[in-house]
């Protein structure tokens, strides 16, 4: 018996409005969902039609085990989305959520799908560069709450509510460990564009570790600052957003 098909409604609850010339679609950093991204459908529209993916283990998929490796949360992506891609399309991913856009799209350009028009990398050091943190999985809760304080991103009202804020730890365990588990392997460079944005003032980033995203593409990989600190893309979203509408349509 053949096993059921992954329904690709989970990794899309906000499917393409359709129209535009271009799709653009955006995985959420870590301890983050789909919803991150509502705001960039009106705003990139009618030039992009944002479709934001959605991990299990948050939003609506709560009750979905989240993934701790990559690999397996790449297949399922993978299965899900297999005739679904909308091209030409983009990808767009914000610190971990780059991590997985850029492994997804070497398996798109590997022959398991469609090869993305362009690779949009956000707040990430680059895939050759391992994990700063502390191991996560050792790390006991208060430790781990240290951690998700400093990384910033999580309002405090969340982690001073217990339930909440045992909500999320289970969450963020699950997602860092996805980061820290990565391995890079020197695989030949993407045939496709890359725009890195980082924020000028990103403790979690520094500039030498940004630039070896220069070797993972082999047509063009453009790196660029953006004012703000790690979570820039909130902060400087119009600026971001006209990057990103530049990168795919060419307007200003």
């Amino acid at each position: 018996m053949n096993a059921p098909a992954i329904d690709a409604r989970k990794w899309m609850p906000y499917p393409s409005a359709g129209g535009a010339p271009t799709t653009l679609y955006c995985l959420p950093h870590a301890g983050a969902g789909a919803s991150t991204y509502l705001p960039w459908r009106k705003e990139l529209q009618p030039d992009v039609d944002v479709v934001p993916l959605q991990p299990p283990g948050r939003e609506m998929r709560m009750r979905d085990e989240p993934f701790e490796n990559l690999t397996p949360l790449l297949n399922d992506l993978l299965a899900a989305m297999d005739g679904v891609w909308q091209e030409p399309f983009a990808l767009f991913g914000h610190s971990l959520g780059a991590l997985v856009a850029f492994e997804l799209a070497r398996r798109l350009s590997a022959g398991e799908g469609p090869r993305p028009a362009h690779l949009i990398v956000s707040g990430r050091r680059a895939p050759q560069h391992p994990s700063r943190l502390p191991w996560i999985r050792m790390a006991d809760d208060p430790m781990l709450l240290e951690i998700v304080r400093r990384l910033g991103g999580t309002p405090d009202e969340i982690l001073d509510d217990e339930q909440m804020r045992q909500t999320v730890l289970t969450l963020m365990r699950a997602d860092l460990g996805v980061d820290q588990t990565y391995r890079y392997r020197p695989d030949p460079p993407l045939d496709v564009p890359i725009t890195v944005l980082s924020g000028s003032t990103d403790s979690h980033v520094t500039m030498a570790e940004l630039e070896p995203w220069a070797e993972c593409g082999s047509a063009g990989v453009d790196i660029r600052l953006v004012p703000g600190g790690h979570f820039f893309v909130v902060t400087q979203r119009e600026t971001v957003l006209r990057r990103v509408r530049h990168c795919l349509v060419g307007s200003p």
